[in-house]
């Protein structure tokens, strides 16, 4: 077609003397106006997740994200590679020290932070002694999850009708409950209730707070395998402590939208060094954070739109999403106007910023690299091994 296509050494020369520069400088400024007005705040509430750039314990980038629950923009990412912290299952406790680090040296007061339920990251703190509560969904997930396979055995068969239910109590609980012992009492009424009973013991919450008379439902007798699988999995240690500290406003939504918005700037199936991948994050935050508070749009009419989607994790169950507004790309005109007007006329400003970021080793670094020719001649695969 004889079209005029730079190669790739041009462009990464073209991307390290002057596009990687910009957008660092452009990120820095943002950010710096951003952490300036949560100064100004008496008591901000951050939601904080780690995204890995493939999945399992074999990652080897670990992009942490600190996003302000209030007005849903990322305030911080950190990029942290396997080997600066002896293995991927250590990268999101370090990305979360480094951004509570950077946020105490702006002077930002934490009110509290909202994560999953990662257990190195629930000890530091605690230690700490910052107050932590866990996303709804990633609770009631797994919960949804061990029902539905509870649902499969034998006598309890039942159990499937009660899922949705059960699933919306915990959201329930959450938003409705102002302390721990609170949420706890009305998580565990479930039980009286499936069983038609709907006076409690516990003085926290001693009755549900539906009509008398409700819908007839499979109600479920104490001592049957049904009952006794779903008091098993709905009363453990360890899903009480969790209800215990279920976020009541503020959930990391936000943060997996965000991490879906990633995915088209830095796809997983390509590998990308360590600064152009900082920079594909900061590009992403950019994005997203110029789109945060887009409004639903509307018809000529005035009529909000909304669309239907069928989503794979409720088996057919249709539901309608609001159709937001075109996205905007004012940054990407603004980091032009930065290459072209300043970057270009003296690029060294901005380098100079760029050799600040330390730049793990490679992870090949770490290994002793043998004769070139040594390892060719070794070379062979299981259909040209000699015959035996």
């Amino acid at each position: 077609m004889n079209m005029q296509l730079c190669k790739y050494n041009t462009f990464r020369r073209h991307a390290r003397m002057f596009i990687e520069p910009a957008i660092v400088s452009y990120w820095q400024k943002s950010q710096e106006g951003m952490l300036q007005k949560l100064h100004a705040e008496e008591k901000v509430i951050v939601g904080g997740d780690m995204r890995a750039d493939s999945p399992g314990h074999s990652a080897k980038f670990g992009s942490y994200t600190m996003m302000d629950l209030k007005n849903n923009k990322v305030v911080d990412l950190q990029l942290v590679q396997s080997n600066e912290v002896g293995g991927s299952y250590h990268m999101e406790l370090e990305g979360l020290k480094r951004s509570l680090e950077l946020l105490k040296e702006r002077g930002v007061t934490l009110d509290c932070i909202v994560t999953d339920r990662h257990l190195q990251i629930q000890k530091f703190l605690r230690e700490s002694s910052i107050t932590q509560f866990f996303d709804v969904w990633h609770i009631e997930k797994g919960i949804s999850k061990q029902l539905e396979k509870a649902a499969k055995k034998k006598d309890c068969e039942k159990l499937r009708g009660w899922v949705k239910s059960i699933r919306n109590h915990i959201y329930w609980t959450a938003a409705t409950s102002t302390t721990g012992p609170e949420r706890v009492a009305k998580w565990t009424s479930i039980l009286n209730h499936v069983q038609d009973i709907h006076s409690h013991d516990d003085p926290l919450f001693p009755k549900c707070l539906h009509p008398l008379r409700i819908a007839q439902y499979q109600w479920k007798a104490a001592g049957t395998p049904a009952f006794h699988k779903l008091e098993t999995i709905l009363s453990t240690k360890r899903i009480l402590k969790a209800v215990a500290k279920l976020s009541p406003h503020h959930q990391t939504s936000s943060l997996e939208s965000f991490h879906a918005v990633i995915l088209r700037f830095a796809p997983k199936n390509v590998v990308f060094p360590f600064l152009g991948m900082l920079c594909r994050l900061y590009l992403a935050a950019l994005h997203y954070n110029e789109n945060a508070e887009r409004a639903q749009a509307t018809t000529s009419t005035g009529k909000p739109l909304y669309k239907l989607q069928f989503p794979k994790a409720r088996k057919g169950e249709c539901r309608a999403k609001p159709v937001k507004t075109d996205p905007t790309f004012c940054y990407v005109a603004n980091l032009m106007d930065l290459i072209f007007d300043q970057v270009f006329v003296d690029p060294a400003p901005f380098t100079q910023e760029l050799l600040k970021i330390p730049i793990p080793e490679d992870l090949c670094s770490q290994y002793e690299r043998p004769d070139r020719e040594e390892v060719i001649s070794g070379y062979a695969t299981r259909f040209n091994l000699a015959a035996v």
